[in-house]
């Protein structure tokens, strides 16, 4: 799963000259939260988010009101940007997982993707709760169930072995280290076309295994 894949290609951008009066109006008829800033050819000048739009009030403390509307229509886009030297961007061969990391390492919500410096696409939080959701088979009704399991070789074999021999089939699985119990996992998967009762019996009765969650979604 390759950002290339995931992102959104030909995101809406902006010149540096755009107001910010004009980019705040943009970004809510679009209901956009990342905004990049580029020059000719699309190359990265800087990115706006929602946050850098916000004026210090610092610098209106000592001004009238009139002075501050005349401030706020004097400012562009160039004038509140994270500049380009500050943006953190990722590459269109990067792994979701590379990107999901360095956004949650960096705590942003979205990464302007570049082909040397310009920029092919963006991918945000948003892009990435989607794939979480098909990830783990959301999009469609069957029985998910959670099981605890030792980290050890072998272990998920088990399921998928218990199921194959009931003929049944896993449509979506992820494993995640278990929440406050070092050396188990917890093991999501998502099977159609079955009665809960019988899978969770089946589930249920594997060795050093237990069930933590199980619910027709």
């Amino acid at each position: 799963m390759l950002v290339r894949d995931y992102m959104t290609r030909h995101p809406l951008m902006a010149e540096p000259t755009m107001s910010v009066v004009k980019a705040q109006h943009f970004m809510a008829e679009n209901a956009i939260r990342h905004l990049p800033v580029v020059g000719d050819g699309k190359r990265l000048l800087g990115l706006v988010t929602r946050q850098s739009l916000l004026v210090d009030p610092h610098r209106l403390a000592s001004l009238d009101m009139w002075e501050i509307a005349r401030l706020l229509s004097d400012l562009t886009l160039g004038d509140v940007m994270i500049k380009a030297k500050d943006v953190i961007t990722v590459s269109a061969d990067a792994t979701l997982e590379e990107a999901s990391r360095i956004m949650v390492e960096n705590k942003i919500g979205g990464l302007p993707v570049l082909e040397e410096t310009i920029v092919t696409g963006i991918l945000t939080e948003t892009d990435l709760l989607a794939q979480l959701v098909n990830l783990l088979g959301g999009s469609a009704k069957g029985v998910r169930v959670t099981i605890r399991m030792p980290d050890r070789i072998g272990e998920f074999a088990k399921v998928t072995g218990a199921l194959a021999a009931k003929g049944w089939g896993i449509y979506a699985s992820g494993g995640v280290p278990a929440p406050k119990e070092p050396g188990y996992w917890d093991m999501v998967v998502k099977v159609r076309h079955v009665d809960q009762d019988d899978l969770v019996s089946v589930l249920g009765a594997i060795p050093d295994q237990r069930i933590v969650d199980a619910r027709e979604m």
